[in-house]
């Protein structure tokens, strides 16, 4: 049957090429800027850890004096003080705890002739690399004793491997950071979380300030404490209140520039360890340290939901783009309703030789979900130069947009979704045509 009503179809789309043309075009139009759109929102507002990140929790005390301006917050500032994160890291609540903390520094290598580069570098724990799935090409992460001894070790990017070793197994050669040589342990396979959840606090979701959280990851890794005090001087705080002692050196400083994750692997752990925050700060407002005792944790998807991290130019960007949708279908609804009715002798006929309601419909619809997949074609075409242009701007994000197999069937299954929409008025319009009506004007 569906076979019979396909070949009517054809036979009426290719009766009147230039009203079929406008309507495939409308749809295709549509489906091409909102799904460039949506595409981009697919990308930018994904998991970046599928499968672990229900088990990662980003912890927030506050240090702030009450007579600070900063005391005045809804929440704690999203970042901590070193003393704070390094206690709750201490005292191994959590199944692993990472310290995080981004700085720039001076690389080069001696086994390369190549002039000394500015490169990001991430000082954290060992735990870093198992809890987030971080994958190595070539060797290992440092152990929970080369964090405790201050090792000179570091972990580098595929990205930088191939830079000053040409891709080659690098493990235990010497890299010099600043005024420091370390040991490569381990060599990193490309790995690119989108965003780069671990940072992402004063990102520019968050008032424009800090990091860029689709930028790639850092291209050295090294202990928490041995960065510390390999690039003394350079780090960056979040905010102050007050002044640090020596600008750049930030530990025991009244700031916040320290981040900390923590994986917990149920509820009951989760709840253990808000508790335990609770205790902490009570503890340390005894102390006369705190003066506030506010506490937060969340998952790493509320984490970034939190932060604000989808730029608000994109969210503007899809909510224009279905409203131009929209415009579309209406269209494509008065093309369609225009066309049916326009065949009012015919359908007449077919209903005097005995056709049904239900038929004439269907046929009508079929018509209409015919046009949705040539239209929808045409919008997967126009989604993918879309695309290409996102690409070729100058946005943070821009080298991540594609177009994976699910876009792709999102794609065409809402072009035809979008057209049986559009066509069942019409459709049944046409279905309640009286064929004596219509049999007196032929």
């Amino acid at each position: 049957m569906f076979g019979y009503y396909f070949n009517l179809a054809m036979l009426s789309l290719k009766r009147n090429k230039v009203l079929t043309a406008l309507m495939v075009l409308a749809i295709a139009v549509g489906i091409g800027a909102s799904m460039t759109t949506l595409t981009v929102m697919h990308i930018l507002s994904g998991d970046p850890l599928p499968g672990r990140s229900t088990h990662l929790y980003y912890p927030q005390v506050d240090p702030t004096p009450d007579n600070s301006y900063y005391g005045h917050h809804k929440y704690p500032l999203p970042m901590m003080d070193d003393r704070s994160a390094v206690d709750l890291w201490s005292a191994h609540r959590a199944d692993r705890q990472a310290l995080v903390v981004d700085s720039a520094v001076k690389v080069r290598s001696p086994d390369s002739s190549l002039p000394p580069m500015m490169l990001g570098m991430t000082s954290t724990t060992a735990d870093f690399f198992p809890m987030f799935g971080v994958p190595f090409e070539y060797g290992s992460a440092w152990t929970p004793a080369d964090d405790a001894g201050h090792a000179r070790v570091a972990v580098i990017s595929s990205n930088l491997n191939a830079r000053l070793f040409g891709g080659k197994d690098s493990v235990g050669k010497t890299l010099r950071l600043k005024d420091s040589d370390v040991r490569i342990v381990g060599v990193l396979k490309p790995w690119r979380p989108i965003p780069r959840f671990y940072s992402v606090a004063g990102g520019i979701g968050a008032n424009g300030q800090g990091a860029d959280p689709y930028a790639k990851p850092e291209d050295v890794f090294t202990p928490y404490f041995t960065g510390l005090e390999i690039n003394d001087g350079n780090f960056q705080q979040y905010t102050c209140w007050g002044n640090p002692p020596v600008p750049g050196h930030l530990e025991n400083s009244p700031c916040v520039w320290v981040s900390l994750w923590v994986e917990l692997g149920s509820a009951a752990k989760a709840s253990a360890y808000r508790d335990f925050m609770a205790n902490y700060v009570q503890q340390q407002k005894a102390l006369g340290r705190f003066q506030q005792t506010d506490t937060r944790m969340l998952d790493l998807m509320g984490w970034l939901d939190a932060e604000h991290v989808i730029p608000s130019d994109a969210q503007l960007q899809m909510w224009l783009a279905f409203a131009f949708l929209a415009i579309c279908l209406f269209n494509t609804v008065g093309l369609l309703l225009a066309k049916f009715l326009r065949r009012g002798g015919e359908i007449g006929v077919r209903r005097a030789l005995g056709a049904s309601h239900r038929a004439v419909f269907a046929q009508c619809l079929t018509e209409a979900g015919l046009i949705g997949f040539i239209g929808g074609v045409g919008g997967w075409l126009l989604t993918l130069v879309g695309l290409w242009l996102v690409r070729r701007q100058q946005t943070p994000y821009s080298d991540l947009v594609h177009m994976d197999t699910a876009m792709f069937t999102m794609t065409i299954g809402l072009a035809i979704a979008v057209s049986l929409l559009a066509g069942t008025l019409p459709a049944l319009r046409a279905s309640r045509i009286a064929p004596a009506l219509q049999l007196k004007t032929l």
